[in-house]
Parts: structure tokens; C-alpha cells; sequence
């Protein structure tokens, strides 16, 4: 095992250089205001594994027990970020035992010493105001049992990075990481002895963040359902931390949070899970439940509801979340899916179909593929995303995004949506249009898909692309990406599909006899896990040949498939 040199990965710009040596001459805080109180969750059973030398951060795990977590190399930059971020001291102080917290201790004195004065990758905005928030959050677990000397360093550390803060917060780019930045610096203000003059002006720009980046429907530019989460979360901490200061809390954070909370409750599947598109997964489990926790119960969720640009379709135990609005644009597409028309759904407890999910723990290749249509339950054409991307790994979207072009949804006894998107319009002609009826007893999903060239002009171009293929026609597949713990077959001679849940509950796909149906290998990217876990995908393909094609499907639970199934067998550990 080599060591590793803190400027190995580049280190910081030259102005977070100059802002950490402006920040050391600021003077150090000699203790806590009040005792801190831990708010953020860690894993046990990641804490269990940090313990026994599995460092597994960002989906890399490196295996070496009894190694400096500041020795190692970091196999990716985001590997880099997870570690300098601190999350994992969650999970060490979850596991709780001395071993733990002598071994969190080791791993925090050890950047103090090796980066404390500036240097390494970790002095960036959002990174900062991160490790700030896990350091308070667990200041009692860190020094217990630490001399006063370390105790020293310790303050003296935290006041310097809060001190960068308020010279470099600017710097985070708007959204999540400039929340994370703003809500680090306003817990030092509030938590350190001699700091109170850092609050008034993170509550100034806490306040005029909410205002921009949160908009009127509870919405971000990501359209991360993740992210939204992470940023109710940082705002619920900071009104809790000024609550127990004494403070008032301004009107914009509160508003903030009153439009957030809703958005997340139609985000959320009926298992508690969040959809997964645009680069973000389900959530840390139970971090949802605990934010929402802090603000008292939401109203019921109807058979429709629509927030951040997707659509919730509820019934009984079933829910289906589409993503049904333009993709994100400029910066706030680095991470954004081809996901237009996109669906996931989820019976009680268990996801039955999913998106492919985010690539990001996974390498350049997944992160890549992760954002394709082909990796969400989606129409695509063959060899064509409903958007394109730039060049880079980590590219926005190009300017020629799939537009939803109409958008319809009705309720009552059951809920329909339906929209249409220009994703294949400029380059064959065809308008991509997608409609879903769930019944009011969640127990059957109806579903067309269908491309039509509309316009004279879109005929044309239509054309002309048969032409260049040679009159063979242009194919295309309807893809429904299959949760890994789905039991799948085909059946009926190949006409249809049976699911198996694990609660016990039986789907069966059906299609009406346009396409080829096939049972696929597929993939699902999952937070937390070392590799793609392997799983399945129903596949319906077809060709346009003729100015519209249509492709009717049902998703149903079988008749002996009870209204209700008692399902308490809920074994998610973390895996290696």
C-alpha cells in the first residue's frame, strides 16, 4: 500500500489556498456554546465494516485493516470527496463501540494533521461545510477521552474552517453544495464560543438561497429527488439549531421547508423510497422519515399529484412516479437523465419497476450508461437517447433535450397521465407519446406507447430516414427495468411475464401482440454496493415503418394475488 501524498489528487485552487492561510489567522474557539446534539444517521453495519479494515466509500471498497484512512489511494475523486466529507464518522459512532471511536478519533486528528493547514482536496465550499456538520454532530463521540491538547486542535480546526467558509462560500455552485456550505457555517456560528458574528450573515444567504433555488412548487434544478432531500434535511438541522440557540427562525427557511415537505411526500414510493432519476437514488434509510418527523404530518396524497416536474399515480398499495417535464438544462445538467417518459412502480413494501439508477460509485462507463433512456423504463430508439450529451463523462445535456410537448392527467376512480416528448423529433421526425391508467386499487397498470410523425414536415424526415436505412425501418424497445429481488419468467408460451415478490405478490405483464417480447439481462445501480447488482429488464421491440406505431401493455397482479399481504420480512443489510 503506497502512501498517499495530500496533493496527490491535485489539491485545492489557489483561491480556497489563500482563503485556508487567510482562515488560520483567525482566532480559535476555546470550546462548545452548548453540549452538540447528533442528528445525522449512520449504518451500524457500515460502521462494522469500517472497523474490520472494509473501506468502502463511494461504491470502491478497499480492503486494508489497520491502515490510515489519509494513506490510502484514492481509487476516484469522488472516493476523495466521500472520505473528506466525513459521512462515515456517522457510522463509526452509530457502531458506538470504543474501538469505533478510537478509530473515528485516529482518522480525525490524522487530517488535522495532514491537512489541516490548507492542503488537499478537501478544502473546497461544500466539502468544508459537510465535515463541519459531521464533526459537531459528533463532537461528543470524537473527544471523549481526548487531552486538552487535542481537544485544542480540534477547535482550532473547526474555527478555521469556518473561518474559509465565510471568505469562500460563494464559490459552492447554487444548489446543494452552496446549502451544505451556508448550513456548515451557520452550525459554527452557532456552536463555537466567540463565532455568534459568522450568523447573521449565513442567515442573510441561507435566506436568499431558499428564495432562489428553492422554487414556488418546492422544486430544485436538478430535479434530484435525493438532493431535494439533502437540502430538507440541511434546512430542518438549521432551524433546529437555532431553536435550541434561542434564535428566531426566518420566514424564507421555514417557507422553505412548508414547500419541500410536500414535494418529497408525492417523491416518495410506497415503500419509503424515493425515485431514483436524475442522478439520485432512494435516500438514506430513515432520513426521509426523520426530516418529515420535524415538521408534523402532510395532507393525504390523491390518486394524482404532481411535484418537480413528475407525476405520482397512487392506488391501494401501488404507487408509480413518471418523470414527466423537460430535463434539467446548463449546470444543473451534469448529472441529468435521458429519463423523459421514464417510469418506476412500487407495490407496498416492494419495488417491482425501477430505473437503472445513478453511475456515479461505479466509474466513468456506468456513469454514462446510467444516465441513457435505455436505462429507464422508458421508450428509446435504437442507439438514441430522448437527449443528448456532451462529450465528458460528467456533461450537461446538449441544447437539443427532449421537450414535453403535451401533458395531460385526469383522476377519479383510478388516475391517467399522458405526454408527449420531441426527444426523436429533429433527427427522425417522430414524436414520442406515453399514457398510463392505474386503477384505484393499485392492482393493474394500463399503459400505450406510441411514435408519430405528425406534421407534413415531420413526415418528410421520417422518410427520409427510412430511406437511409434502406426501407428496413427504424426500431425501437419499450423497456421495463426489473427490480433485482423480482422473481421473473416468461410465460405463456412467451406472451407474457410473471413477477414474484417478495411478499409474496404476483404481477404479470401482458402486451398486445405488436412487439417481440423478451426477458433481458439488466443492471441496478445502487448506492452503497461495490458493483451493479445483476438483474432483469422486459423488453418489448418493434420497428416504425409507418407514420404512427402504437404498442398497448398491462401490468397486473394476478387474481389470487390477495388486496393486501402482511409483508414484515425486510432484510436490507449493507452488503460488500
Amino acid at each position: 500500500m503506497r502512501r498517499r501524498d495530500s496533493n496527490a489528487t491535485g489539491g485545492p485552487s489557489l483561491p480556497d489556498r489563500w482563503a485556508a492561510w487567510r482562515a488560520a489567522r483567525s482566532p480559535a474557539a476555546t470550546g462548545f456554546t452548548s453540549q452538540p446534539d447528533p442528528r445525522s444517521i449512520g449504518l451500524y453495519a457500515r460502521g462494522k465494516q469500517l472497523l474490520a479494515g472494509n473501506i468502502l466509500l463511494a461504491g470502491y471498497l478497499i480492503e486494508a485493516p489497520g491502515a490510515h484512512l489519509w494513506d490510502l489511494d484514492a481509487p476516484d475523486p469522488v472516493f476523495e470527496a466521500e472520505a473528506q466529507g466525513f459521512a462515515w464518522v456517522d457510522d463509526l459512532a452509530a457502531l458506538g463501540a470504543a474501538k469505533a471511536r478510537v478509530l473515528a478519533q485516529d482518522w480525525t486528528w490524522g487530517w488535522i494533521a495532514r491537512y489541516g493547514d490548507g492542503s488537499g482536496n478537501g478544502w473546497t465550499p461544500d466539502l468544508t461545510g459537510r465535515r463541519i456538520i459531521r464533526w459537531i454532530h459528533n463532537a461528543i463521540f470524537l473527544l471523549q477521552g481526548r487531552d486538552k491538547a487535542q481537544s485544542d486542535a480540534f477547535y482550532t480546526s473547526l474555527s478555521r474552517q469556518a473561518a474559509y467558509l465565510s471568505l469562500r462560500w460563494k464559490a459552492a455552485r447554487p444548489g446543494l453544495p452552496r446549502f451544505e456550505a451556508l448550513v456548515g457555517l451557520l452550525y459554527a456560528g452557532l456552536s463555537l464560543i466567540g463565532k455568534d458574528a459568522l450568523i447573521a450573515p449565513a442567515l442573510t444567504a441561507l435566506c436568499r438561497e431558499c428564495s432562489s433555488q428553492i422554487d414556488a412548487e418546492g422544486g430544485i434544478a436538478t430535479r434530484n429527488p435525493e438532493e431535494l432531500l439533502e437540502v430538507f434535511t440541511l434546512l430542518t438541522w438549521a432551524i433546529r439549531a437555532l431553536a435550541e440557540a434561542d434564535r428566531p427562525i426566518p420566514t424564507e427557511i421555514s417557507d422553505a421547508i412548508g414547500r419541500l415537505a410536500p414535494s418529497l411526500r408525492i417523491l416518495r414510493h410506497a415503500d419509503g423510497g424515493l425515485a431514483r432519476f436524475h442522478g439520485g437514488g432512494k435516500g438514506q434509510e430513515g432520513r426521509l422519515d426523520q426530516a418529515l418527523s420535524l415538521v408534523g404530518p402532510g395532507t393525504a396524497i390523491g390518486h394524482i399529484a404532481t411535484a418537480m416536474g413528475y407525476v405520482r399515480l397512487s392506488g391501494g398499495r401501488t404507487s408509480v412516479i413518471l418523470d414527466a417535464a423537460n430535463p434539467p438544462s446548463g449546470r444543473a445538467s451534469a448529472t441529468a437523465h435521458a429519463s423523459t417518459a421514464g417510469f418506476e412502480l412500487t407495490s407496498g413494501r416492494r419495488p417491482l419497476v425501477v430505473s437503472c439508477g445513478s453511475g456515479l460509485p461505479f466509474g466513468p462507463d456506468w456513469r454514462l450508461a446510467g444516465r441513457a433512456t435505455q436505462s429507464h423504463s422508458a421508450l428509446s430508439l435504437t442507439g438514441f437517447s430522448s437527449s443528448r450529451f456532451g462529450k465528458k463523462v460528467e456533461a450537461a445535456l446538449l441544447d437539443d433535450t427532449a421537450k414535453v410537448a403535451d401533458l395531460r392527467m385526469a383522476g377519479g376512480e383510478g388516475a391517467m397521465v399522458q405526454l408527449s416528448h420531441d426527444g426523436w423529433l429533429a433527427t427522425h421526425g417522430l414524436t414520442a407519446t406515453r399514457e398510463l391508467h392505474l386503477s384505484g386499487d393499485g392492482r393493474r397498470l394500463g399503459g400505450s406507447d406510441s411514435l408519430t410523425a405528425m406534421s407534413f414536415a415531420d413526415r418528410k424526415r421520417f422518410g427520409a430516414v427510412l430511406d437511409r436505412s434502406n426501407l428496413e425501418a427504424i426500431g425501437f424497445a419499450i423497456r421495463f427495468h426489473l427490480h433485482p429481488d423480482v422473481d421473473a419468467t416468461l410465460d405463456m408460451g412467451g406472451t407474457a411475464v410473471s413477477m414474484q415478490l417478495r411478499s409474496g405478490e404476483i404481477w404479470v405483464f401482458r402486451h398486445d401482440g405488436t412487439g417481440k417480447l423478451s426477458l433481458d439481462p439488466s443492471f441496478y445501480l445502487e448506492k452503497g454496493r461495490i458493483n451493479p447488482r445483476p438483474t432483469l429488464q422486459i423488453t418489448l421491440s418493434a420497428v416504425a415503418r409507418d407514420v404512427e406505431t402504437r404498442i398497448g401493455w398491462t401490468l397486473a397482479k394476478a387474481q389470487d394475488t390477495p388486496l393486501a399481504i402482511r409483508d414484515l420480512d425486510r432484510d436490507d443489510p449493507v452488503p460488500l
